[in-house]
């Protein structure tokens, strides 16, 4: 079982930054692959970042360049620093783990399973 929980969202204007936090806990939460997904009202939930337990990260092209995923095992903390944010990055953002997976699986996986995820939190991008 891991538990994730996010924090940091809020409201921002556009080109501005965010940086979201996610405290991860669980006896598998350091072999599993841990990332971060978004999701808009009616849409598919989209998986945006992942850092691997080997260190693999992988991004988006929505976010590339502009959203870097880090984490600091010692202190069991998923962050994710946003910046340059335009109002398409509006959606509710979710700390996610999948034990086992490297990176490109976890953007595999998200559409049709969500893994361990947390309650979300929202991010507003305003022009």
């Amino acid at each position: 079982q891991i538990h994730l929980m996010e924090s940091g969202g809020g409201s921002v204007e556009v080109g501005g930054s965010l940086r979201l936090a996610c405290v991860v806990s669980g006896e598998s939460a350091n072999s599993s692959c841990l990332g971060w997904t978004r999701q808009w009202p009616g849409s598919a939930r989209e998986g945006i970042a992942a850092i691997d337990a080997s260190g693999r990260i992988q991004y988006s092209d929505s976010v590339k360049g502009r959203f870097t995923i880090s984490k600091d095992a010692a202190e069991n903390m998923l962050y994710l620093q946003m910046d340059d944010l335009k109002p398409e990055d509006t959606a509710m953002y979710y700390c996610a783990a999948h034990p086992g997976t490297s990176a490109p699986m976890f953007f595999r996986l998200v559409p049709v399973n969500f893994g361990y995820s947390g309650q979300g939190t929202r991010v507003t991008v305003s022009s």
